[in-house]
Order: C-alpha cells, then structure tokens, then sequence
C-alpha cells in the first residue's frame, strides 16, 4: 500500500475564527508593504468585515471581484493588478470560484508567461517555477472544499472548457473555515452547495485510487452530511447543521485532493465549460444516476471490486440503516435532489443534442480517470439523458 497526503498548511476551523484573518494574514507581512489581494466572490457585509479586520492590522487591500465562474481572463487580470500593486498575500473569500481565483492569483502573480503555459487539456501543463504568493482561503459556503484543495478550475470561453491549473504549491497557507460564515446562505445555495460537498465524499470513497486515510474523512464527512443537509436546507440559521455541512465540505476537499473523483465531476468539467450552469448544482443533477450506472456497471462486468461493498455502507451511511443496499443509498439521493429543488440539466440549456461532444469531452476528463469502472459511451450518454 502506497499513498500520500498533502493539504493546507494550517486549517483553523470553528464558529468565530474569522476574527483572526487580520492576524493571520500579519504573519505574512511581517518584512516589506502590507498590501493583501482580497478576491472576494460577494458583497456586502463579509466583505466588508473581511476588509475591516485587515485594516486593523495595519493591511491595505486591494479588491480583485470574482461573481461567477472563474475564467482564465480573471486569473491573468487578478495577477497583473497584484504585481501593479505590490501584493503581497492573496486572501480567497467566497466559494468555490473565489478561492480558485485567488490560488490561481497567486500563482499567475509570481510565474511569468500566459496562463495557458500552465493549463492542462488546452495548455502545456508546465510546472510552476517560482512559489506562488502566500494564500489564505476563507470559504463561506459548504461545498467545495478548495480551500484545501491543490488545483485551480478555470473556465476558457475560448475553448468553452473548464481545466485545472495544478500544483501542489498552490495550496494554500491557510485555510480559515467558520461555519457562521454560512449561515445566511439561501436555501438554494445550500443545495447545490452541499450536494456537491456530498458527491466529493461519496466519488473518492469509491475511486480507483482510495486510501485509508481519506476512506475515514469520507465515512464521517458522508454521515455529517446526510443527516445536516436537510436541516441546513429548511433552516439556514441551524448553527449545528451549518457546522457538520462545514465539516463535510472540509472533508470532501481533503478527500479529492489525495485520492480522486469520478464520473460526476468528469462531466462537471465540459458542462461548466459549455453552458452557463453552477458548479454544485451540475454536480447534484448527476449523483444519483452516475450512482446507479456504476453500480449496474460493477456488477455486470465487475462484481468482485470492493466498490461495491462501498456502495453498500454508503447507503447505511445515507439511510441509517446497516441492512441498506445500494439502490436505497441511491434512492436516498434521488429524493434528496427533489426535495432540495435541484433542476434538471436541461434548465441550462442542455440538450439531446449536446450528448455526443459532452460524452467525448467527459472520457477523457481528468476526473473520469478514477472512477471506479470505465464507462462505455452508451452508459455516459444514458447518464447524460437522465440528469436532463
């Protein structure tokens, strides 16, 4: 047995260690400007307070906004205006896209060249050369994990993909979680959120390339999630719902990063580069039915691989039923989506039409590498066709 686990280089998590950003951050400026990037994906309040507690600290910002996916322009445009203003330290604040903004930021901001010379699938892939400015992630939704997560997803109009920017340098220094921070997300971003939390713990438990390491944080982030996510859903204020979804999105980002993923997210990648569509709800349309076509899928052509078995304890995870099968953990998800109000793929603008290029698109996708059997086209398309 052979693995290896590399994450942040701290992770503070609680209710209120928010409040220790502008210490945290002093730590990196200590010599020289304290001048910090914020890349903040809201407004408002948390960014304001964000702000407030750096300038307590004798820390100057300079604010790179980051609504929507990340692209490939943002990236660039966010480097350059930190080397302009002698940044010093990138501060991710936000979800998902915030935070690949700001590990991307800090890494284009010391690396010279077009992002594309570092870009997988459309670039060269070339390894970073020089260590990124020092990163600090603070999430303030429950889904992604990527404040400790090795890779940047960037959209590419251009290409109308999504592809990673990867390096193990580009974790970050800190990642900085507060579950308050979550607490007044709209239940519609609590869904899509959390569902995506969940299908990053349920793809690496299953993955190829699983370890005993991240099987644990799996187990427990997937029993957190299925009995919080509801409550988080119907009441946003539910502190305790708020920090188990934390925790599971902390978990799940730990997981990905040292093990892999799957079919979910093998999709995930060329549909966000297509279609205008959020990342966690993508992710939630494909569960259930990527679930079930690798179970079909195993027991026909591989019905000895531990995977199914791990199907099985994810169902008497989701149910808290140890006689469960894995049609009920399936079972369980599908209702989960309807009663979270997740919509089909076809409400982005998918179509019949789309199935063949996203199919390819999807084969050869980095994450479809771990999934714990290979596909045939029809299953993918079939998997395709269900989530519309």
């Amino acid at each position: 047995m052979q693995f290896e686990f590399a994450t942040s280089g701290r992770i503070i998590f609680g209710s209120g260690v928010f409040d220790r950003l502008g210490t945290l951050a002093e730590e990196f400026l200590a010599d020289g400007p304290r001048r910090a990037m914020l890349v903040a994906g809201l407004a408002g309040n948390v960014r304001e307070a964000a702000r407030a507690r750096l300038a307590d600290a004798g820390i100057a910002t300079t604010v790179l906004e980051a609504a929507g996916e990340p692209t490939t322009e943002l990236a660039e445009r966010g480097a350059a205006l930190a080397r302009a203003e002698g940044c010093r330290l990138v501060i991710g604040l936000g979800g998902g896209s915030a935070l690949d903004t700001a590990k991307a930021v800090a890494a284009l901001a010391t690396n010279a060249g077009p992002v594309e010379d570092y870009l997988e699938v459309i670039g060269r892939a070339r390894p970073l050369t020089r260590a990124p400015l020092p990163c600090i992630a603070v999430p303030t939704t429950a889904g992604t994990g990527s404040e400790v997560t090795r890779n940047a997803v960037l959209a590419s109009p251009a290409h109308r993909v999504k592809v990673s920017l990867r390096s193990p340098s580009i974790l970050p220094r800190v990642a900085l979680v507060d579950p308050d921070l979550t607490l007044d997300l709209p239940p519609e971003v609590t869904a899509s959120t959390g569902l995506d939390a969940l299908t990053q713990l349920i793809e690496p438990y299953v993955c190829t390339r699983a370890n005993p390491l991240t099987d644990a944080l799996c187990l427990e982030g997937i029993r957190r999630a299925a009995g919080s996510l509801g409550r988080a859903f119907r009441d946003g204020r539910d502190a305790k719902a708020r920090r188990d979804m934390a925790v599971a999105s902390l978990f799940g980002g730990l997981a990905l990063a040292n093990a892999g993923l799957g079919a979910v997210h093998g999709f995930a990648a060329p549909i966000g580069g297509m279609f205008s569509a959020p990342h966690g709800a993508v992710c939630a349309a494909l569960l259930p039915h990527v679930m079930s076509a690798n179970v079909e899928a195993l027991r026909r052509r591989a019905p000895d691989s531990p995977a199914l078995e791990r199907y099985r304890l994810i169902a008497a995870m989701l149910t808290g039923d140890d006689r469960a099968e894995a049609e009920d953990g399936i079972a369980w998800v599908r209702r989960t989506c309807v009663e979270l109000g997740i919509p089909p793929l076809g409400q982005y603008g998918l179509s019949v039409a789309d199935v063949p290029l996203l199919v390819e698109r999807a084969a050869v996708a980095s994450s479809m590498k771990a999934n714990p059997v290979t596909l045939t086209a029809g299953e993918l398309e079939a998997i395709l066709r269900a989530a519309m």
